[in-house]
């Protein structure tokens, strides 16, 4: 197996001004693990509850998502509530319930360390290191994190970027962390603390990639209606990580085009609920907005 991603699997509740849902199939793993099944098998290791429903499981494994590293404990699963403002990019976490992630140690099955292909979604540091280190045969690695990590772990962080190639932001997240305004600035400075490669997320504004041998930046693609946000970011990591473990290549050109392809993915997760939007496209529909987004940034 060629990827794997470490991280989430939870039950979302989500208000925005048009509706409400509660319970929804959630998580960073499981967004990721949706979206980069597109482009071919992926693990994914992360815990659950004795709650999380077999059927759920059983819906992932459809997709092509392999569950094997999911552990089941007693108790509660993860659980995140949020209300998102009419402009999209103002969220309110209304409650976040750790329950069984509090115990998240995470074990690599044997017949997933040899991915050559690794995402650190958002998880403590420790678990993030403790999971890479367990894949010994990667030859590419990307991380996430959050503002919380980056406020309370700073040192486990700083750790963590020291071993990874690249690392997923925010703005708000790159500025956090470096103390920097200018985002191109911050994304050299992020840089300087260890990954080779740093992408940004603007939301609706696009994203950047920065590295030694790599500048691009492209816009996000034009979604006329926005259902939910929520796991948007994961969704663009699975393209993103998708693309380059299907190409198994990391040269520049690969990372410019697996840019894109996170972009392509990313806009079917907001037009549903939950995973709702990534479930009935495939492939076909994701090659259609990646040529839309040529046509866009193409002179």
């Amino acid at each position: 197996m060629s990827l794997l991603v470490i991280g989430t699997l939870a039950y979302d509740s989500v208000e925005t001004v048009q509706d409400c849902r509660e319970g929804l199939l959630g998580g960073s793993a499981v967004h990721f693990g949706m979206a980069a099944a597109n482009f071919g098998p992926v693990g994914l290791v992360g815990v659950v509850g004795a709650d999380f429903r077999k059927e759920d499981l059983r819906f992932l494994e459809g997709r092509g998502v392999d569950t094997e590293g999911v552990e089941r404990l007693e108790g509660r699963t993860f659980r995140w509530s949020g209300r998102y403002e009419a402009d999209w990019n103002t969220r309110h976490t209304l409650e976040t319930q750790l329950n069984v992630l509090e115990r998240f140690d995470p074990k690599i099955p044997p017949s997933q360390r040899g991915a050559r292909f690794v995402f650190l979604a958002n998880a403590s540091p420790q678990a993030q290191l403790k999971a890479l280190r367990q894949c010994g045969k990667r030859v590419f690695s990307l991380a996430d994190t959050m503002n919380y990590w980056i406020e309370n772990t700073r040192e486990g962080l700083s750790e963590v970027l020291r071993e990874v190639d690249g690392v997923v932001l925010n703005d708000e997240e790159a500025r956090l962390l470096t103390g920097e305004t200018n985002l191109i600035r911050a994304a050299h400075r992020v840089r300087a603390l260890g990954p080779r490669y740093v992408i940004l997320k603007k939301g609706e504004h696009g994203a950047f990639l920065i590295g030694q041998d790599v500048q691009y930046a492209l816009p996000a693609y034009p979604v006329q209606e926005v259902v939910d946000p929520t796991g948007a970011g994961d969704s663009f990591a699975g393209g993103f990580m998708g693309y380059v473990a299907s190409a198994d290549s990391t040269e520049p050109r690969t990372l410019r085009r697996a840019m894109l392809y996170g972009t392509a993915t990313a806009s079917f997760c907001v037009q549903g609920f939950g995973v709702e939007g990534l479930g009935p496209h495939g492939r076909g529909a994701i090659e259609s907005r990646f040529n839309e987004l040529l046509d866009i940034t193409t002179v």
